[in-house]
């Protein structure tokens, strides 16, 4: 890890709010992925919090960014279990509305190669509406930078775009549950998209390398297409490639930190939560990509999504044994 990148985790601050999803993730590990009608047997089952709102906010917040959730949990027992995970990463719950009804969940396996597979549930995550959004204007236009992903309504997501974005504050999209369908007004009011690879390929209709070398795409062109498309700022990861950013000028490749992966899950969400708390501490674009590398990677080093989420002391800690 680069001394800068070190340097850049004890300078994290400002406000960030993110509007979305909190779930109760019902986890299980297997030696690998069932193939469709198939049963295979697994190991202990485990519930850990997740959703990708939430675990974007327990990553910023553990990094020691300022962060409000805004969402809806139910009135079942894991309502009050990922408030109090949330809460104990840090974040301010104190604006969740509460509904009747089963939280939001998801079911995921994991294989030995620490890859997985996700199933949602949108539970009380659907009850997120335009009047909710509109009645927490006042907290929500005092931070500095907004996180969204699309586990919430999309009307409420385009909402919550324009509101922020019209008063000045920048808006990080995570295009996940990926959509090729994004609405024209989220992406007028959207300032910075983030996608993965597969994703970016679908969005702009460009093909996939054959050979799975990502890097040796002519990334001149996936920048003019992004574009095009409507974002003059995006960030496209590439798993153990790293990412590349795309400015208004030209692009960077951001390289991935090297680990023994465990489990993925939430690594993606810890690599947006770590954009967002960059970019509420002023940070570069560049700069909060090659930072928020090394926190999703420490992320994969252990299981679950919120529950390997690490603090800077921790991943600090971490890469400097590594190297």
């Amino acid at each position: 890890m680069s001394a800068k990148a070190l340097s850049l985790l004890d300078n994290i601050s400002g406000s960030i709010s993110i509007v979305g999803s909190m779930n109760a993730d019902y986890t299980v590990t297997a030696d690998r992925l069932p193939k469709p009608g198939e049963t295979i047997s697994g190991g202990p089952l485990r519930i850990l919090p997740g959703g990708k709102s939430g675990n974007q906010a327990a990553a910023a917040a553990r990094l020691g960014a300022n962060v409000n959730i805004f969402g809806a949990v139910g009135s079942d027992a894991n309502a009050d279990f990922l408030i109090s995970k949330l809460n104990d990463a840090g974040v301010d719950t104190s604006h969740v509305r509460r509904t009747q009804g089963a939280s939001g969940t998801t079911v995921i396996t994991v294989d030995a190669k620490g890859e997985n597979t996700i199933v949602y549930s949108a539970g009380s995550n659907a009850t997120v509406d335009n009047a909710y959004i509109e009645s927490q204007k006042d907290v929500l236009l005092k931070s500095s930078v907004l996180g969204l992903c699309l586990e919430s309504p999309i009307d409420t997501v385009t909402a919550t775009a324009k509101l922020c974005h019209d008063a000045g504050i920048k808006v990080l999209l995570n295009d996940s549950p990926f959509t090729d369908k994004l609405p024209d007004d989220l992406i007028k009011y959207s300032d910075i998209l983030l996608v993965n690879e597969h994703e970016m390929a679908q969005l702009l209709n460009i093909a996939e390398p054959k050979n799975g070398d990502w890097l040796g795409m002519d990334w001149n062109y996936i920048a003019q297409s992004m574009h095009e498309f409507g974002f003059d700022e995006a960030i496209v990861t590439l798993g153990g490639d790293g990412a590349i950013v795309i400015d208004p000028n030209r692009t960077y490749h951001v390289n991935a930190a090297k680990i023994d992966a465990v489990d993925t899950t939430g690594c993606g969400d810890a690599f947006m939560g770590t954009l967002l708390a960059g970019l509420a501490s002023n940070f570069s674009l560049e700069d909060s990509a090659a930072l928020a590398s090394y926190v999703a990677a420490y992320a994969a080093t252990s299981y679950g999504a919120q529950a390997s989420y690490g603090t800077t002391a921790q991943i600090k800690a971490f890469f400097s044994e590594a190297e």
